[in-house]
């Protein structure tokens, strides 16, 4: 299983989720996601680089980013989790902060 490393913004919005079920289910996708066994969409043009994976709980549809860096090893770096609507403009905007 490869390394996870939470970004400031991803851990930030994991740990104030309050739904225990939707918070399980972020933590055991980004598990499958670092086995190997569930793979996101790769995004071009200004998010080329980065992988979106696609969450669907309660009629809402929840985005994780994140991006595999092999260095020593596999490393799954999640940059950014939360709901649909306006996250890869705010992922831009995070990424450009960086």
């Amino acid at each position: 299983m490869a390394d996870i490393l939470y970004l400031p913004a991803a851990s930030k919005y994991i740990k104030k989720i309050k739904d225990v079920y939707l918070k399980q289910l972020f933590r055991t996708t980004i598990e499958q996601i670092a086995e190997g066994s569930l793979d996101g969409k790769a995004k071009t043009g200004d998010l080329s680089g980065i992988v979106g994976y696609d969450i669907y709980y309660n009629g809402v549809n929840y985005e994780i980013a994140y991006t595999i860096i092999t260095v020593n090893g596999r490393t799954v770096v999640v940059i950014l989790a939360g709901p649909r609507e306006n996250f890869y403009d705010s992922l831009k905007r995070y990424i450009k902060t960086l």
